[in-house]
Formats: structure tokens, sequence, C-alpha cells
């Protein structure tokens, strides 16, 4: 009776781990874009969240804007990728912005992210 072994190969095994590995080189230089784009949705909710943002200059609202990106590390936006603009309510805020990440040699990995809020909380009357 003989027996015949089954299972993977070193070769085998060395190509899946190979792949596994690029996919996870690959998470570790898409997941902070996408966290960034997460604190900037963050801080937006909070502006619209906030009592009288609808009446504050859209400077102020800028300046508030970036503080709060600053408490979370977010570095890529930038004041020239934030638009206001007044609308009937108060003013809508647009977020629009691209992070080039190099992956490997002349690789990158390019995202282009756009988040818009707006921002209608008069406060307390």
């Amino acid at each position: 009776m003989k027996r015949t072994q089954s299972g993977m190969t070193l070769i085998g095994f060395v190509v899946v781990l190979a792949v596994v590995g690029l996919f996870a080189f690959v998470a570790m230089k898409l997941v902070p874009m996408y966290s960034e784009y997460y604190a900037v949705k963050q801080a937006l909710k909070g502006l619209a969240a906030e009592p009288g943002i609808a009446d504050q200059d859209p400077a102020k609202i800028q300046d508030s804007f970036f503080r709060r990106l600053y408490i979370s590390y977010a570095e890529d936006v930038k004041p020239e990728h934030v638009k206001i603009k007044r609308i009937d309510a108060g003013w809508q805020m647009d977020v629009n912005y691209e992070v080039r990440k190099p992956i490997i040699s002349n690789l990158d990995v390019v995202g282009k992210f756009s988040a818009t809020e707006n921002l209608t909380n008069r406060g307390p009357d």
C-alpha cells in the first residue's frame, strides 16, 4: 500500500507568500490615505454640528476646519483644496484633494477624494 503525499510545495508556498506580501505592502500605503479621508469627513461633520457655524466668516470656518485636521494628523489637505460658497441657509464647504504615494520604483497609487458638507446650523436663538 503506497501513500501519496499531498500539500503545497516550497515553491508554491513562496509564491503565495510573495502575493500576500505584495497585498500587505499596498494596503500599508492605502490605509493612511483612507484614514485621512475619514478624518476630513469627521472634521466636516463636526463643523456642521457646531452651533452658529452658518453665521461665521468663511476664514473662521476654514481655520476651524484646519484645526480639526491638525488634531487628526491630516497633512495632505491644503487651503487651496477647500472651497466655501454661500447657500441659502448658510455655507457649503467642498474639499477636493488628491494623494499620490509611491509604491515600487516608478509605480504610484493615486487617490482622489471629495467631500461636501452644508454648514447650516444657526445655533440657539
